[in-house]
């Protein structure tokens, strides 16, 4: 497997809510796994120990992660219907498929997601105006994830 491959592969797990990707191409298998938290670490006291300082005890405390999330637009949200590359325009440097405001009609190409060197034509699956384009030029994308939404 060549390494831009592989970059690609590690670049998607680690943008997405994935934890775990497994591939076989041929003899080769790959599986790249993220750890999003540390194992729990226990504290041992002797007897006769000092008693831990509320600072000690701060520091071994877990810290929560809380994800922000922005509201999105109200409306109907087209969603990726596979895991890959998303792209605005056809080539680079051409103008995107769709801007926001822009009107749309059921089956207008919004986009292509480039899955295993395959380039995907994405088209509305309803008609309306572009709200909000949630995704980046270039970043990857999940199955199911909103990518559009139109109102």
């Amino acid at each position: 497997m060549d390494l831009r491959k592989l970059k690609t592969l590690i670049d998607l797990v680690q943008h997405s809510g994935i934890s775990e990707l497994e591939i076989s191409e041929g003899e080769e298998k790959i599986r790249i796994a993220k750890h999003l938290a540390a194992p729990p670490q226990t504290a041992t006291y002797m007897v006769g120990a000092p008693a831990p300082t509320a600072q000690a005890v701060a520091a071994a405390a877990p810290v929560a992660v809380v994800d922000i999330v922005a509201a999105e637009p109200e409306g109907h949200a087209v969603k990726s219907p596979m895991v890959g590359t998303f792209y605005r325009s056809g080539s680079p440097g051409a103008a995107s498929f769709v801007e926001v405001g822009q009107t749309v009609k059921a089956g207008d190409t919004l986009c292509i997601i480039e899955a295993m060197k395959l380039m995907n034509e994405i088209e509305a699956d309803a008609s309306g105006v572009v709200k909000a384009i949630l995704v980046e030029n270039g970043q990857p994308v999940e199955y199911g994830q909103p990518m559009f939404i139109i109102g």
